[in-house]
């Protein structure tokens, strides 16, 4: 009987550095010194005259903002006009994402179209405004400066008009507001002067519920809407918007409905080992879950639970244990023990709109503990994202992941049957976030499956397009997802909806720690997810992300015939190459050979810039066969394509596909056997702060999952084994279950 085999570790024995590639060519520039002086110089005078006009309490130590946009051509970091501003005495306090068209294009088009690009806010005095076209006469034909004025499309004011989000029919006093701050200043000398302009203008201020994310300050603020206008004209004021409101913990399918009998596990959980917390509305004192509920916190005490979010918290916990409940059958045995963390209670339910605030304070508060490997939320606001802003709730969580450490699953929302063309059915905030795994929801198990009508679809906002990530059973009218109930037999309950679908995953990620133990790590777990999941044959991605997670843990852990599995789990240094080989036998392949490759890292964010929002990237160049070269002077092998990336020539055309700046990457290829020799993927990591080239960017962690297939080559596993000595097989720590 042959032995079961299980995925290879250690890959990351197998990489080394290397030195960086030759650059390219000088780069050729769609407008004139003389050009641009012409084209630039009577926008910036109506700049300098909008400027001028605001109120000086608008305008802290006479600071202004306006825009800076870029050509397409030059949004790649490298491009960064830092010495232009400088000399102009402006900084860059942040960025967003636009479509332009630009008046001259030089790239491979037939005529100029619509592009995206940088528009950067750059603050400064407002006589460092007025001296711009003293400037401009005094710029040289070759200089650094020169060169990069070049590379500006447009210039402008950031007027009030455009900060104001959602306002629409909104009747309500309450807005959350969000403040650039000025690179190395402290916060208080923009928090200061705001609160005493926004108090003069009637409104009040909930200083408590303040966050500050990166260099943006939130807010949230009550006063009257026709004021709102004024409060924009703040100079530092980056956007305003009406308070949203919690998502709703009512369950789609109401607790009085049909209970079914279903068999508790007899088993403890497989494993003691992994640490795993719920954040949600509480659990019973006593319930059916409680053999498996390790602890139950509430992040104030002081406070009463809620029935409904009670009943929420209590069907996201058994989703988690358990997985989907089949009526008169036994529940699956859990993973893990479970912690439950109550961050909604009944002062939630009384600080309408305020409960957000405080509901983010708790949820921080257990990032930074850093007590727990996995955690599922299952809540957030009821806003779907938007391309130009990052919201204080992204922006936490996503600062409290980036060491890559954590696996956090978050619900993508059930608004998915709401209007598309006006973005109300896309994925509702947190579930943006490029550091945790966003779960929407399918329709039925196995593998006739949809997503259901009420998952909420992306895309996401670049960098962060492939959202969500992945979608997971979430329940549907024709197949619900049943969970236990509140009574102290055990009684299934009918529900749907995302909330159910997003710790349902996590439960598939404890399970590969369970199983192969602590050598695999969080993020490792997150890339086997992906490179796992079952692509939808006729889905589009913006529904349902890189496909539907799998149910079977053997699917991700146990290698077929013809087929081996090894993961690379390590660290990148900024600005350096590592090259990853990929594990073959000594000998040629036989037949066609399907390689698959996942690229997962965490990264550092920058929440002021949404353009450039991932401060970590990675350009990845594979080359399948080592004495394969493009020409007689070529330094490395010949690439191929692979990540589809790479058929993309500029950073615009980029962010309309897997760009070099998204935190995972999956693709496959298919070879004859004889074209791979000595294959590697060349891993560069790029690191920018606010745009631009970082000074003193830190090492990310990395995982690489790569998959090799051969059906004609059975035996491909233990001959990549035996060619490779440092490789292991991860064994199991404990009795791999077996799915019935």
């Amino acid at each position: 009987m042959t032995s079961t085999k299980y995925i290879i570790g250690r890959g990351e024995l197998l990489t080394y550095p290397i030195a960086a590639p030759g650059g390219g060519g000088d780069k050729a520039y769609p407008y004139s010194l003389q050009e641009s002086k012409a084209r630039l110089r009577p926008k910036i005078a109506k700049t300098i005259d909008v400027l001028l006009s605001l109120p000086d309490a608008a305008c802290p130590f006479d600071i202004a903002v306006a825009e800076v946009t870029l050509h397409p051509t030059f949004i790649a970091k490298s491009f960064f006009p830092a010495a232009f501003l400088r000399k102009a005495g402006l900084a860059s306090v942040g960025s967003k994402t636009v479509r332009v068209s630009p008046e001259k294009d030089l790239r491979k088009k037939k005529k100029t179209e619509e592009s995206d690009t940088t528009r950067l806010f750059v603050a400064g005095a407002r006589d460092s405004f007025s001296a711009l076209p003293d400037l401009l006469d005094s710029l040289r034909i070759g200089s650094t400066e020169a060169i990069q004025f070049s590379e500006i499309e447009d210039f402008a004011a950031y007027q009030a008009e455009e900060k104001m989000r959602g306002m629409g029919n909104y009747e309500g006093q309450y807005f959350e507001v969000g403040l650039h701050l000025l690179p190395d200043a402290s916060e208080e000398s923009i928090r200061s002067p705001f609160f005493q302009y926004a108090k003069s203008l009637g409104f009040q201020l909930y200083e408590k519920f303040s966050f500050r994310a990166g260099n943006m300050f939130f807010v949230p603020v009550k006063g009257e809407k026709h004021a709102v206008a004024d409060l924009a004209k703040f100079s530092m004021l980056r956007v305003i918007r009406p308070v949203p409101k919690l998502r709703s913990h009512v369950p789609v399918v109401r607790t009085n409905s049909i209970r079914t009998p279903f068999i508790t596990p007899v088993a403890q959980p497989l494993s003691s080992e992994p640490r795993v917390a719920i954040l949600d509305g509480g659990i019973p004192d006593v319930s059916i879950i409680s053999p498996w509920v390790n602890r139950s916190f509430a992040s104030d005490a002081t406070a009463a639970s809620v029935p409904n979010y009670v009943d929420h918290g209590l069907a996201v916990t058994s989703a988690y244990l358990f997985g989907p409940i089949a009526p008169g059958s036994q529940a699956e045995r859990p993973f893990s023990y479970v912690d439950h963390h109550r961050v909604l209670d009944a002062v939630s339910d009384t600080e309408p709109p305020m409960e957000l605030y405080r509901t983010l304070g708790h949820i921080e508060d257990i990032l930074l503990s850093h007590q727990y490997e996995f955690i599922n939320l299952s809540l957030g606001p009821a806003l779907p994202i938007e391309d130009t802003e990052v919201h204080a709730w992204t922006s936490v969580i996503d600062e409290r992941l980036s060491d890559g450490n954590t696996f956090m699953t978050v619900a993508a929302g059930n608004n998915g049957q709401n209007d598309v063309a006006s973005g109300n059915a896309r994925i509702q905030v947190p579930s943006d976030c490029v550091n945790a795994v966003a779960v929407g929801a399918a329709d039925r198990t196995g593998s006739n499956w949809n997503r259901a009508s009420y998952s909420a679809m992306g895309p996401g906002r670049a960098p962060g397009i492939k959202k969500p990530d992945l979608v997971a059973f979430g329940g549907s009218a024709s197949e619900y997802f049943h969970v236990a109930g509140a009574d102290l037999t055990p009684n299934a309950i009918p529900n749907q909806g995302t909330s159910f679908s997003a710790p349902y995953v996590l439960r598939t990620a404890v399970g590969v720690r369970a199983v192969l133990g602590a050598d695999v790590h969080p993020l490792t777990i997150k890339a086997l997810l992906v490179h796992s999941a079952d692509a939808h044959p006729t889905s589009a991605a913006h529904e349902i992300g890189w496909g539907k997670a799998a149910e079977d843990l053997n699917k991700i852990i146990i290698c077929s015939d013809g087929m081996a599995r090894i993961i690379y789990q390590g660290s990148l240094v900024p600005g350096k190459y590592l090259r990853a080989p990929v594990p073959l036998p000594k000998g040629t392949i036989k037949g066609k050979v399907k390689l698959t490759a996942t690229f997962c890292y965490a990264s550092p964010t920058d929440p002021q810039d949404s353009a450039a929002y991932t401060k970590a990237g990675l350009g990845i160049t594979f080359r399948p066969h080592s004495q394969k070269f493009a020409h007689d002077e070529a330094e490395n092998p010949k690439s191929r394509t692979f990540f589809p990336q790479s058929e993309f020539k500029t950073e615009a055309e980029l962010r309309n596909d897997l760009g070099k700046w998204e935190t995972v990457l999956h693709a496959s290829d298919s070879l004859l056997g004889t074209s791979l020799h000595e294959a590697t993927f060349d891993i560069h990591y790029n690191a920018r702060e606010g745009g631009m080239n970082a000074k003193d960017a830190q090492s990310i962690r990395y995982a690489l999952v790569l998959t090799i297939e051969a059906p004609k080559h059975t035996d491909i596993y233990d001959e990549i084994m035996a060619a490779n000595d440092v490789l292991v097989s991860l064994q199991p720590t404990v009795s791999v279950p077996i799915r019935s």
